[in-house]
Formats: structure tokens, sequence, C-alpha cells
């Protein structure tokens, strides 16, 4: 399927001919045979990223140029998951958590997430199904819905401010028409990802020894503005 390599910081995860959906600072559609986890130092500052990405995959060895995520999160912490015709590559670390308050019928405030256990989460996903765009469009959002549940009953956050997902597919292999939760793909998919991000939390806490609040984080936001809701 994938094969991931891990060189100088940086995460290849490389299938020939393979089309890419990402959320990343490059995102949109690829069609390369790669796709990039980079591990940034502390204090990284730089604004250039698509430089910097190049400058960091030559240091690597790695080519040829593919959609990127950068994280704050050591990438001894990586960690994979493969079931089915799916695999997914995770970093998850602590630093940004991502609140978001839900109010009750009662008007009562519940925290959506008061313990600061999660930070940049990045997801490479790949299978070697043959996905169309919504299909490819769908598995990002059910990757996405995967990871956010993840965290949540893990952390009590639904992600970080800065979370991103890349998601990618064999154009060659069988076709498939819907990724779904309740498809082979999907449920793959989600499967993968609680897994992955799992593992790559406790390796990075083995003693959970997480923050306990937004407040206590290095970085963090709780979204506490209300809408106008009306009736269609």
């Amino acid at each position: 399927m994938f094969e991931p390599t891990i060189s100088e910081g940086v995460l290849q995860v490389r299938r020939e001919e393979t089309r890419w959906l990402s959320t990343g600072f490059d995102g949109g559609t690829w069609e390369t045979p790669a796709a990039y986890n980079i591990s940034v130092p502390e204090g990284w500052d730089r604004r250039d990223l698509s430089s910097y990405v190049a400058e960091r995959n030559r240091q690597a060895g790695f080519e040829p140029d593919g959609p990127a995520l950068l994280t704050g999160v050591d990438l001894t912490h990586a960690r994979g998951a493969r079931h089915g015709p799916v695999e997914v590559f995770a970093t998850a670390g602590i630093s940004n958590p991502a609140a978001l308050p839900i109010q009750d019928a009662d008007g009562a405030e519940h925290s959506g997430g008061e313990r600061a256990d999660v930070g940049t989460v990045n997801l490479i996903v790949g299978t070697g199904r043959a996905l169309d765009g919504g299909a490819l469009a769908n598995l990002l959002t059910v990757v996405a819905e995967a990871k956010a549940t993840t965290l949540l009953a893990e952390t009590g956050f639904p992600g970080t401010t800065t979370d991103a997902v890349v998601v990618g597919c064999d154009p060659s292999g069988d076709p498939t028409d819907f990724t779904g939760s309740a498809t082979t793909v999907g449920a793959a998919a989600r499967a993968c990802t609680r897994d992955a991000v799992l593992a790559s939390l406790r390796s990075r806490y083995p003693d959970g020894d997480y923050p306990a609040t937004v407040e206590d984080a290095e970085h963090g936001v709780r979204t506490t503005a209300s809408s106008e809701v009306f009736r269609l």
C-alpha cells in the first residue's frame, strides 16, 4: 500500500500515481507519488512555507513535491494504523486546544472540552481504492469526524487550532463510489484514525500528564460567540 519513511524530521508517505486532497497550507488536489508531515523545531516562526518545505525535503533526501503538513510533534511519536484498504499515519500533540462550549435547552453551558489534552493533530490517509472527487472529499470528512470523536473521548476537546488532514487514493484501484461511515473504506478509515491518533497521543504522553484547561496550555481558543439561529 503506502510506504512511510522518516528522515531528518520529515515523514514521507509514498505510493506511485496517487491522487491527494489536502487541507494543509498548500491544500487542494495533487497528483503526485508522495505526501509529507514535517516536524518543526520549538520557536519555529518561518512564514515562507513552500520554501521551507522544499528545504526540509531536500535535507531529508526526499522528492517529488507533494502536499505537506507541519507539526511541532517529534516524529518519534508518529504512529500508523492499517485495516482493509486503508492506512492512516498520525502525529498528535498538545499546545493549542480548541474548545467549543455547548448550551443545553435550559441555557446551561457544557465545556465541549476543559482538558487540554490535544495539540496539532496531523493525519495522512491512504486507500488503494479509486475514488472520484466526491468520494475523496467525503473520506476527508469521515476522517475529520473520527479524529474529533477520538479526541473528545480521550481528552475532552474535539480538536486544535491547527489540525490538518491529507487523504489519498489510487486512481487505478478498484472503483469505489461511496466512502461513508457504513462503507468498507469509511469504516476502515474511522478505525485506523482512532487507533493511530490514540497511539500517537499515548506515545507522547505515556503518563497522561496533559494540561487541565485551555488556560493551562501554551496556546488555545474557546469559541464563545453565539450565532443568530433562524427558521427556514
